[in-house]
């Protein structure tokens, strides 16, 4: 009976070729990509796990240029583990092509990514001119409702939705990260929840001081609207996205760990986000094995996809992902590590020796 089941094993692909490559058709399935998933290894801490996520999306039900289902099949594709489907309000020019309401994009992306077991926020992005500028909402029930005359009563309806308000893109168009007197209300009024320190192809270092002065998210997103291996490639981790750092691997958990403040932002090998997430996050992916007390000669372990440069009494190291280095370490001192950004001029430090 074994070597029958062992006989089959061997003849089984034999088969499985046989119909599939003959002269009349030769199949190449092993070329298709679209099944195939980037893992991306960030370690989280205290219980927390890490959620790669984008909340800053467009599809063809505003000025998007690609259908909601393929949202979520990028999304998968990347790595990610949520996005959120945030098509402008005011915004539409395709309307009288792509029938449906301003819930529609969401239904669609959502019942793909049910299918695939993926997580897909409903959004919508309240779209003016500056000086309110752009604000996303996150977690409403019914974007038809904020399509108001006055962006700020669109604003109250998507809180009264539970939403989480996204300031986005605050130096885009004019190069200009203003907060004006309107920012100012909303923040004094809990209306804004978080900032978008980084949008597609670019960065705001005056909004890491925003995000710590009024205690918001730090938000970093693709606001894509082609196709997101048009704008950044195929590489791994090539678009901006929020790290999440979640109780668990659900909308509730996403929802949750945003209005409590655990993000942090990745994009172009660069981190930012609060002080204490940037630290945690760095001593969850870096371990230290001493070589040798008297000298500090040391190795440290980097067991993350993430990249990080080190700067020890004015030498730099760069700690490639999943690398090890070894150095001389001070048994007193610190780290400034110089791709964590905490803050407009300050970067993350670490305090020797290392606990």
């Amino acid at each position: 009976m074994k070597k029958f089941c062992f006989s089959l094993l061997l003849v089984f692909p034999i088969l499985v070729f046989g119909q599939l490559r003959n002269a009349d058709v030769y199949k190449l399935p092993e070329m298709g990509k679209e099944n195939i998933r980037e893992n991306i290894n960030i370690p989280g801490f205290d219980g927390y796990e890490v959620l790669k996520c984008d909340f800053h999306i467009h599809t063809v039900f505003s000025d998007g240029r690609v259908w909601p289902d393929m949202r979520v099949n990028e999304a998968w594709q990347q790595g990610l583990d949520a996005i959120a489907i945030t098509d402008h309000i005011e915004y539409r020019p395709f309307k009288d092509m792509v029938i449906g309401d301003l819930n529609e994009s969401y239904k669609i992306a959502k019942a793909h990514a049910d299918y695939l077991g993926f997580i897909v926020i409903k959004g919508a992005e309240v779209t003016r001119e500056k000086p309110i500028g752009h604000l996303n909402a996150l977690f409403i029930n019914d974007a038809n409702k904020l399509d108001q005359e006055d962006p700020v009563d669109a604003l109250r309806e998507a809180k009264k939705q539970g939403a989480f308000i996204m300031w986005n893109h605050p130096g885009w168009p004019d190069d200009k990260s203003t907060l004006y007197s309107i920012h100012e209300q909303l923040l004094k009024d809990k209306v804004i929840d978080g900032v978008e320190c980084f949008n597609f192809l670019e960065y705001y270092p005056i909004a890491f001081d925003y995000a710590n002065k009024y205690n918001l998210a730090y938000m970093g997103n693709s606001d894509i609207h082609n196709l997101v291996t048009e704008t950044y490639g195929g590489e791994k981790l090539a678009r901006p996205i929020t790290l999440v750092f979640s109780s668990e691997r659900s909308e509730e958990g996403v929802k949750e760990a945003l209005f409590a403040r655990r993000t942090a932002i990745l994009f172009n090998g660069v981190l930012a986000g609060k002080e204490d997430i940037l630290r945690r996050l760095f001593l969850a992916s870096v371990h230290l094995r001493m070589i040798e007390n008297n000298s500090g000669y040391t190795e440290l372990c980097n067991t993350s996809d993430l990249n990080y440069i080190l700067l020890i009494n004015n030498f730099q190291y760069n700690l490639p992902a999943n690398k090890t280095i070894r150095l001389q370490l001070p048994k007193e001192g610190k780290i400034i590590v110089g791709n964590c950004y905490t803050g407009k001029d300050s970067k993350l430090e670490i305090s020797l020796p290392l606990k």
